[in-house]
């Protein structure tokens, strides 16, 4: 066989193992989540915002500087989950002291509906904050009449991460959160999604001495 001849069909026969390999990479399944254990079980808990909150939609963004929720571990055995997240529900995050940064603008935020927040122990700790169905609506007044909904057309999963501390600590990092967005001149109406920013402290309200952890 000639040299030119050789060399394609090493050619070919490498390129058809990087086939078979791109093909068995694709088709490997993804690892198992570890197990989580949220802890103290039962115990009560209040997010509060530290700093403030942005919510970006198109050339818009809406500043919070005051954010509650509430919520509870679950009771045993259901703070602990073998094989995945453990997950909480949550009132719905009160938004308060906003402003926009469109000039002349004043935002008013509003919330309802049936919140969550899931952990899942791994490294880091991931937390998902799941808001239902038109959960957060974004309404301005002044120079320009704008409503921002935020998972028009489902439940939303906003990704985040937790630390543990005293208090331990629920940040979202550019979450991306889907929007739809009507009103007049001034407004984003193009925009699709928006982008949130946002630090909470948790903290045992059941037990101030203690700390909500999330563990194996």
């Amino acid at each position: 066989m000639s040299r030119t001849r050789t060399a394609l069909a090493l050619g070919m026969a490498a390129a058809a193992a990087l086939t078979v390999a791109s093909a068995s990479a694709t088709a490997a399944p993804l690892p198992l989540a570890g197990s989580t254990t949220v802890t103290p079980a039962g115990h009560a808990f209040q997010a509060t915002l530290s700093g403030k909150a942005t919510l970006k939609a198109g050339s818009v963004t809406v500043t919070c500087s005051v954010s509650v929720s509430t919520g509870t571990v679950p009771a045993a055995p259901g703070n602990h989950n073998a094989a995945g997240p453990v997950s909480s529900p949550i009132s719905p995050p009160t938004y308060s002291s906003c402003t926009s940064s469109l000039p002349g603008v004043t935002p008013t935020v509003t919330t309802s509906g049936a919140w969550s927040v899931s952990m899942q122990n791994g490294s880091p700790i991931t937390a998902t904050m799941a808001v239902p169905t038109g959960g957060l609506v974004v309404h301005t007044t002044g120079l320009a009449t704008c409503t921002v909904t935020a998972a028009p057309s489902g439940p939303a999963a906003v990704p985040g991460t937790w630390a543990n501390g005293a208090p331990s600590s629920l940040t979202f990092t550019n979450a991306s959160v889907p929007v739809t967005v009507t009103g007049g001149f001034g407004c984003p109406t193009s925009a699709t999604s928006s982008t949130f920013n946002a630090v909470y402290k948790v903290a045992d309200t059941t037990d101030p001495a203690q700390q909500i952890t999330v563990a194996p």
